[in-house]
């Protein structure tokens, strides 16, 4: 199977490419590796807008794109909460990571369900998103940038940051569950009145 080749697509694909590099510059025995793990992110958030930008700019938006962009963007979140949690070790770091990684599972499934057995099949991404979207990176760039340093600033706006993303984290759940809920509702009484 050939898959559509187009530039928003090769930047997508570049975000994921990135993954494995950040886990490994993150991992270096050197004092520079935070900062470099902050600019391999922050050099995925740029190809995020950027191939987002191409795609309706130049026209070449595919159901392809339309699938990867949103899993690249979750992988890359997913992971670089989780070299946080490990490095920061704190559980006021560990609650906002876990309500935003929990929350993109909910809502991939609700995409998931919607596409099979919705009549709305889609969701175009509200501003609430896109604002929790520049949130979550600024948050994940700051911490990455600056490492486990107690009582800096720097490090507690990007905590603040964190907690902003996780607050419209839930509150885009809710907007999509709402959306849903008419064929969600629809569907627990078709299943009471006949059991599988």
């Amino acid at each position: 199977m050939k898959l559509p080749i187009s530039l928003p697509n090769i930047l997508t694909s570049i975000r994921i490419a990135l993954i494995p590099v950040l886990v490994m510059v993150f991992y270096l025995p050197f004092e520079w590796r935070y900062i470099a793990a902050a600019g391999i992110f922050t050099l995925a958030a740029v190809t995020d807008w950027l191939d987002g930008y191409l795609a309706r700019r130049l026209n070449e938006m595919t159901r392809f794109g339309a699938f990867l962009d949103p899993v690249a963007d979750k992988l890359i979140v997913a992971v670089a909460l989780v070299l946080l949690v490990e490095v920061h070790a704190s559980a006021i770091l560990a609650v906002p990571a876990l309500v935003i990684v929990c929350r993109e599972i909910v809502v991939s499934a609700l995409r998931e369900w919607m596409a099979k057995y919705s009549e709305r099949r889609s969701v175009a991404v509200s501003f609430v998103g896109k604002i929790k979207t520049t949130f979550q990176f600024i948050a994940i760039i700051v911490l990455l940038a600056n490492g486990p340093v107690q009582g800096s600033y720097i490090v507690m706006t990007g905590y603040v940051l964190l907690y902003g993303a996780a607050v419209l984290t839930i509150w885009s759940m809710y907007l999509y569950l709402r959306i849903a809920w008419p064929d969600l509702s629809l569907g627990m009484v078709k299943n009471e009145k006949d059991p599988e």
